[in-house]
């Protein structure tokens, strides 16, 4: 079974295909590290308004136990998925003992930014997102994810069925 890592900017759709995908398996896990991030109950440092060292910090802790989390369900048979927004060499972050398939998902800003606004997933008004989403966005070097091993699936015009099977598509010819 795979253990793949969905990255891309908020709005490109990581949480919805990382659970459509996990259904194509017949054991599958969804690991949002979001909401691994959402365990803390007193301290908790939010990205946004202000990146910190302590949310920094927690980003950390949250990675490395999606990565002991994915480890012992790929152990047991189930396909993982792990959701975050990362950098190019941020996958090692997770620690996993084998390579995992990397998919960078990208759409163009103004259909991410209106996905954004139509979100009903989030616990605070989406549209805080904005200015990051456009800070990722313009810094999002397609090129450099490729050369760390990233596949890129253009989710545009995707549906979230079309999506699932491009990244199943991409992954094909993966080690």
């Amino acid at each position: 079974m795979p253990i793949f890592i969905i990255t891309g900017v908020p709005g490109t759709g990581k949480s919805s295909l990382c659970r459509a995908l996990m259904e194509q398996y017949p054991f599958g896990l969804h690991l949002p590290v979001d909401d691994l991030r959402e365990w803390v109950v007193s301290g908790i440092a939010h990205p946004v308004p202000e990146f910190t060292p302590e949310t920094q910090r927690q980003f950390d802790l949250a990675r490395h136990s999606a990565g002991r989390t994915a480890e012992i369900y790929h152990q047991a048979g189930f396909a993982v998925a792990i959701d975050d927004v990362l950098g190019p060499a941020d996958a090692a972050a997770f620690a996993l003992l084998e390579s995992p398939t990397k998919i960078l998902l990208r759409a163009d800003l103004d259909v991410i930014l209106e996905r954004n606004r139509l979100r009903q997933n989030k616990h605070f008004d989406p549209l805080t997102l904005e200015p990051v989403i456009r800070w990722l966005h313009a810094g999002q070097n397609v090129e450099e994810f490729e050369r760390y091993g990233w596949r890129v699936v253009d989710t545009t015009r995707l549906t979230l069925e079309e999506a699932v099977k491009a990244v199943l598509r991409a992954t094909e010819n993966v080690d």
